[in-house]
């Protein structure tokens, strides 16, 4: 029994060092990545940073709403599981408001024990997946039809018409697409309203099918992040030259890299959670 504790010692303590050894290879991949980017000074990737997305995007974001000169604002979000990981709860904490938009209604019973105090006043939720022909009539019932400055979709493969559906016309887009196809592919999977993501690469259209339908709505590619998981679009009308030029998908498409979700962004720090500030007391 002591030589089983002694081995299982040894074996979490070797986890532990090779977790280390990989985060320390992913800071030093995600450093040279920005350091190449940076030489563009309108690129985003270098202000990527995590505080509650899933990897870089709270930074990208950030920035683009930095270089809009909007400060504070309304937002939608589609898909954020539990909320402890996506890419408005940041936003909320600088004093945004909005909408979370949730299919699983298992998720119900932790957005109200953890959100609780500010549902209803900062952040409303609404409950049930939504499709292409459903996408409008939430929104206008969520009251979210105008005036959204920021939207977020990630639904894990029908995104793409979601974004051809709408007909709210928010500032900034920021969607999932499928990396692993190269930038200069037009892919796009049949639609179903059914499908949910089974962890395989069957996830979704690639970035140059996803920059086609949103240069059709008035909206130009702004950047993509590290991790080749979210594209960002911004409305053609506000864009001007705040942002990289060729805004195609071939100059700004990032490679699927999720490795350094697993080996960085995900690690950093504790555990997420939220509770009661001072500053989201108020109205």
């Amino acid at each position: 029994m002591q030589n089983d504790d002694a081995t299982l010692r040894t074996l979490l303590a070797l986890r532990a060092q090779n977790q280390r050894i990989a985060g320390y290879h992913a800071r030093q991949e995600i450093e040279r990545l920005q350091a190449a980017a940076a030489r563009d000074p309108k690129r985003l990737e270098p202000f990527g940073f995590k505080v509650y997305s899933q990897n870089d995007e709270d930074g990208i974001v950030e920035e683009i709403f930095r270089r809009l000169g909007i400060e504070t604002g309304r937002f939608v979000e589609i898909g954020v599981q539990n909320g402890l990981e996506c890419n408005s709860l940041y936003l909320l904490h600088k004093g945004w408001r909005g909408v979370w938009l949730e299919g699983n209604i298992g998720q119900r019973g932790p957005i109200e024990s953890k959100f609780g105090e500010i549902l209803g006043r900062r952040l409303q939720v609404g409950w049930g997946y939504i499709s292409r022909d459903t996408i409008n009539h939430v929104f206008r019932g969520m009251g979210a039809d105008d005036d959204v400055d920021f939207l977020s979709i990630d639904i894990d493969g029908m995104d793409i018409y979601l974004l051809e559906a709408l007909t709210s016309r928010p500032k900034v887009i920021c969607i999932e697409y499928n990396a692993k196809w190269p930038a200069h592919l037009a892919k796009t999977p049949v639609y179903n309203g059914e499908l949910r993501w089974t962890g395989t690469d069957y996830m979704g259209s690639s970035l140059k099918a996803m920059a086609e339908v949103a240069a059709a709505k008035g909206y130009r590619l702004v950047g993509t992040n590290l991790t080749g998981a979210n594209a960002f679009f911004v409305r053609a009308d506000l864009a001007a030259d705040l942002f990289p030029d060729p805004a195609t998908p071939e100059a700004l498409h990032n490679p699927p890299r999720y490795w350094l979700w697993s080996d960085h962004y995900v690690n950093i720090g504790h555990r997420a959670d939220f509770g009661p500030y001072v500053d989201l007391q108020a109205d």
